[in-house]
């Protein structure tokens, strides 16, 4: 049983006992309106503070339904609190789809849109950039609606809005028909391969992941899932760019079962079955690991790749596995992928806290050419000054914050250190 005051990883512990779990979006605004200080929980998938509070946390676990299907505009609207997992399943009996999913399906829809989540793919864009509408309960506990129609450039600065502005309540999102994937799996990708044919091997599927324990100079697999609708750029066979397919289902981590990842081996199912690397139907336990994210120019990918080689004998004692995937440029303000194709290295650690603060900033020194972007919602020591430099929207983003919730209603240590730069 996860901890009611700890995240799903277990690693963090909520500033506060006063939770509420509202049930309307009129309890919401009650809520709101009654309160001076509190944030929104999701699922808890946060490994840092982003959502945490000293004073009130409201989760909205409760409000998780699929409220319409808009077939013309080919759009579905849900309740902020549903998850991916739920999601999906509705859609895919009405013959429509995502345009992508993060690794897990069970985190919120609200929260992974909030922290900028992503999936992989070339020409696939973060899970934030689907959404076409917004409802959010500001300040004086009114509802605002933000949306394509009415204003896309306000609606490109609250996406992202990691909480600051207000309690989202609904979400619309942009949707696809329902198709068919597989997903297969080649071993031991000799990194050298990267030099040269990075974006032909990054551009050989729908969503291209490449694992790596950072042991030695190779990629330990690499997870190709192509919709079988596309035209193939490349023949599936034995051996992808010298790695060599893999002949029985495999989980990411070296020695773990696959019985909780999605079915590879070129296996034809349904999208929602293939494109997250775990299983629906599989509940993850608590977690018992870290993570932290990187996200920079894919331009720089190769070579950040090879940086971060150079202080393999640093990371590989902690590490449980790493990462690499592509992320397509979109529009929205505080996205690390903002006007930027993008490659993000994403760490899964041991849970070893004293430790991994140790590795971190040598991490993001060896990336600090390439401007590297941590992911919103993990874990990293890089310093304010510097988040706040490598956004453009910056500053329209606090402004924005400013005109929504004046007062700071919504404002925790977190954003108050990161967003304003504010000493406590």
């Amino acid at each position: 049983m996860i901890d009611m005051y700890r995240n799903w990883a277990g690693n963090f512990q909520y500033s506060t006992t006063n939770w509420h779990t509202p049930e309307t979006i009129e309890e919401v605004q009650q809520l709101v309106s009654s309160l001076t200080k509190l944030r929104v929980i999701g699922t808890r998938h946060s490994f840092n503070s982003i959502a945490d509070s000293r004073e009130n946390m409201v989760s909205l676990q409760n409000l998780n339904n699929v409220l319409s299907i808009d077939r013309e505009k080919e759009t579905v609207t849900v309740e902020a609190g549903i998850k991916y997992g739920d999601l999906c399943h509705v859609l895919q009996q009405n013959g429509y789809a995502l345009h992508n999913l993060a690794s897990l399906p069970h985190i919120s829809v609200a929260g992974a849109v909030a922290t900028a989540t992503h999936g992989s793919g070339n020409g696939n864009q973060n899970l934030a950039a689907a959404v076409h509408a917004m409802e959010i309960v500001t300040a004086d506990g009114s509802i605002v609606t933000f949306s394509k129609e009415k204003s896309e450039e306000e609606l490109h600065g609250a996406v992202v809005g990691l909480g600051g502005l207000g309690v989202v309540t609904k979400l619309t999102l942009d949707v696809l028909p329902s198709h068919q994937m597989r997903q297969d799996v080649y071993e031991n990708l000799p990194l050298a391969q990267l030099e040269h044919h990075f974006d032909t091997i990054f551009s050989s599927s729908y969503s291209v992941s490449l694992f790596t324990d950072w042991q030695n100079e190779r990629f330990n697999q690499v997870w190709l899932k192509s919709k079988l609708t596309d035209d193939q750029t490349f023949s599936l066979g034995e051996k992808f760019f010298g790695a060599k397919s893999a002949n029985q289902n495999l989980h990411p981590v070296p020695g773990v079962g696959a019985e909780n990842c999605t079915a590879q081996l070129g296996v034809p199912g349904n999208w929602l079955d293939r494109m997250p690397h775990f299983r629906m139907d599989f509940i993850p336990s608590k977690g018992q690991e870290l993570q932290s994210e990187y996200i920079m120019a894919r331009e720089h990918a190769y070579d950040a790749i090879c940086a971060l080689g150079e202080i393999r004998e640093q990371i590989a004692p902690y590490l449980l596995i790493s990462e690499v995937r592509t992320i397509a440029q979109d529009d929205l303000w505080l996205s690390p992928s903002y006007k930027q194709d993008s490659v993000a290295i994403h760490f899964t650690w041991q849970d070893k806290w004293e430790d991994v603060q140790q590795v971190l900033p040598l991490i993001e020194a060896q990336l600090e050419p390439f401007q590297a972007k941590p992911h919103w919602g993990k874990l990293f020591t890089t310093s304010p000054a510097k988040i706040q430099s490598l956004y453009e929207k910056m500053t329209a983003f606090q402004q924005l914050l400013i005109k929504y919730d004046p007062n700071g209603k919504f404002r925790n240590t977190f954003l108050n250190k990161y967003i304003f730069h504010a000493a406590e």
